[in-house]
């Protein structure tokens, strides 16, 4: 069974850092992109980040540039989002995917990550 799973969310007060783990399981994550992706209340889903499979290459939107790092660690089958000088508006329920960050194959569930004092 293909499953995705994000783990590492919760609340956290602005200035902090926190670090989102995607597990997968079913599939080799070596073979795919790999996408993080958020949706804030009231908001469309987003794309904030993104890394290839081959090079390792990756992507940031601009929101997000300069705090968050994404990395995959093959062997243990899991892509990470590090994410620091958290602030409110990063507050969203945060997605990990799998395949073309413009169109992924799978997606986790979703967890929630709460900025606030």
């Amino acid at each position: 069974q293909v499953q995705l799973v994000e783990s590492g969310g919760g609340l956290v007060q602005p200035g902090g850092s926190l670090r989102l783990s995607c597990a997968a399981s079913g599939f080799p994550l070596d073979f795919y992109a790999i996408g993080w992706f958020r949706q804030a209340p009231g908001k469309g889903r987003e794309v904030i980040s993104c890394i290839s499979t081959s090079d390792h290459s990756t992507y940031y939107a601009d929101s997000v540039k300069g705090r968050f790092t994404i990395s995959r660690d093959n062997a243990k089958n899991t892509v990470y989002l590090q994410m620091n000088s958290l602030k409110p508006e990063d507050t969203a329920v945060y997605y990990c995917a799998a395949g073309l960050c413009s169109d992924p194959d799978y997606w986790g569930q979703g967890i929630q990550v709460t900025v606030s004092s």
